[in-house]
């Protein structure tokens, strides 16, 4: 194989298995074991075609370059993609001012589900709500709250369901369509 097909070769594998890493964390993470499983196998074959590249001859450090590049840029393709695919679910904190425009009525109107309880804050009064929101949808949540009221404080969490129904998550995303 000539040293620049070689070289390419190498990058494009890392660069696919070290993607494939990445999102195998994230299944992990995420309680999607069987999927974490499924591309931990094809990460790990991907992964020892290039380590057979680049160890099998180390003639030249081209292909040393090549899998340290692979690396790098299936480490910033991995993230992005994952980005991109907003796989879970967030919890969408929201504290506001008791006197202050509300945000939770909009929110049920678009379907989400919210619990809202009373709090105290340093200045008063607040309420806080708390929603359970697919990934993919935090940013439309966010601007929602910035419409009602801009100065509400909001935080954004990563969420893992341990008891409960998840089901609500795909009866609110219908009632949104």
């Amino acid at each position: 194989m000539p040293l620049f097909c070689a070289v390419v070769s190498i990058f494009l594998l890392r660069l696919i298995d070290v993607s494939m890493g990445t999102l195998r964390i994230v299944f992990l993470v995420q309680g999607r074991r069987g999927l974490a499983g499924g591309t931990a196998f094809v990460e790990s074959l991907v992964w020892t075609i290039a380590a057979i590249l680049v160890l099998g001859n180390l003639d030249s450090p081209w292909k040393v370059l090549g899998y340290a590049g692979g690396y790098a840029a299936g480490t910033m393709l991995g993230g992005f993609v994952e980005q991109k695919i907003g796989l879970g679910d967030r919890l969408v904190r929201i504290v506001s001012p008791i006197d202050s425009p509300q945000t939770y009525p909009r929110l049920h109107e678009e379907g989400y589900p919210v619990t809202v309880v009373n709090g105290e804050g340093r200045d008063g009064e607040v309420r806080i709500s708390f929603s359970f929101v697919p990934r993919k949808e935090v940013a439309a949540v966010t601007a929602m709250v910035r419409e009602v009221n801009p100065d509400a404080f909001v935080t954004v969490e990563d969420s893992t369901l341990v008891n409960g129904s998840a089901n609500w998550s795909r009866a609110a995303t219908s009632m949104r369509k």
